[in-house]
């Protein structure tokens, strides 16, 4: 796929929605996972937010490939490219977390009789959406920092 518009390529566009997309998404993931009002307020649109996120990163790191292709390929361009192939395991985790938790709280727990289960759930759950938000937002932030290195400095 050619990967511009007008001439232009279109990695830095992609690449400003991915690094809002992801932060909010896993902002989104720790939110619902510690402020129950947040869950009922943010509901279905928690995993829709979280899939923008997911869907961004491989449009992303598609059109970085493309542009890597035309640039001349130095160590920092190199850390940049190796460091964006990390994030799409971490995006997939907190849209597949949101589906299942938005998913526990719509249907799971007023079908679930054994209250072992439910406080089971009740801690693994919040504990892994913050996890995995957190790492989220620093792997964008890694990512981001050797990209801009990479631009400004390469």
């Amino acid at each position: 796929m050619d990967w511009q518009l007008g001439g232009l390529p279109l990695h830095p566009l992609l690449v400003h929605l991915t690094s809002v997309a992801v932060p909010v998404a896993a902002l989104v993931a720790i939110a619902v996972a510690v402020w129950p009002a947040a869950r009922r307020w943010l509901a279905v649109g928690a995993p829709l937010i979280a899939l923008v996120a997911l869907v961004s990163v491989p449009l992303a790191t598609s059109s970085g490939e493309w542009l890597e292709s035309r640039e001349k390929e130095t160590a920092l361009l190199q850390r940049h490219t190796e460091l964006a192939d990390g994030l799409l395991p971490w995006s997939i985790a907190v849209f597949a977390l949101l589906v299942l938790w938005w998913g526990w709280h719509r249907f799971g727990i007023a079908r679930v009789t054994n209250g072992g289960a439910v406080r089971a759930v009740a801690v693994v759950g919040p504990v892994l959406l913050v996890a995995v938000g957190v790492v989220s937002l620093v792997e964008v932030v890694v990512i981001g920092h050797a990209g801009a290195v990479s631009v400004w400095q390469g």
